[in-house]
């Protein structure tokens, strides 16, 4: 009650704004996916590929990168001035050429994504692999980034 009269909300379907705002989304992306079989001609898709996941511990970085379907020879890899790219070229089978689409969200096609990390790399100490679609790139810090332990005397 406190809400609404703080922000003069009518008290019908607006008690929850967010919700209200997803609500609507899911209308949209139904009218979009009906009118253009989940493709608008015109605007770029608003993801981000791949989905990257970066961790560290006191010597090592890692950087795990989702990417299904594809091989190592699909991708490259490159790390310059405390920077890895991640790039390639992805590709989906087509179905053929009248096959109407429902909804598309995997698209093919090149990609590159820098990531910066967070500290200083030993660009000679590097290893990747990739395993069930998923690359794991190892990168180690220099000696002088790591965490030292210091005596008490």
């Amino acid at each position: 009650m406190i809400a609404r009269h703080l922000f003069d909300l009518p008290a019908t379907g607006w008690g929850q704004p967010l919700a209200e705002i997803q609500r609507l989304s899911r209308q949209m992306d139904r009218l979009t996916n009906a009118f253009f079989g989940g493709r608008v001609p015109g605007f770029a898709q608003a993801q981000v590929f791949p989905a990257v996941n970066i961790t560290e511990n006191g010597d090592t970085y890692y950087v795990r990168a989702e990417l299904p379907g594809m091989t190592a020879d699909d991708i490259e890899l490159q790390v310059t001035d405390g920077s890895l790219v991640i790039s390639g070229e992805r590709k989906i089978l087509s179905e053929g050429e009248k096959v109407r689409y429902h909804r598309r969200e995997r698209e093919d096609g090149t990609f590159s994504r820098l990531i910066r990390l967070p500290g200083a790399i030993d660009a000679d100490n590097i290893e990747a692999k990739m395993t069930n679609g998923v690359l794991t790139v190892t990168i180690a810090k220099p000696e002088k980034a790591k965490p030292k332990q210091i005596t008490i005397n």
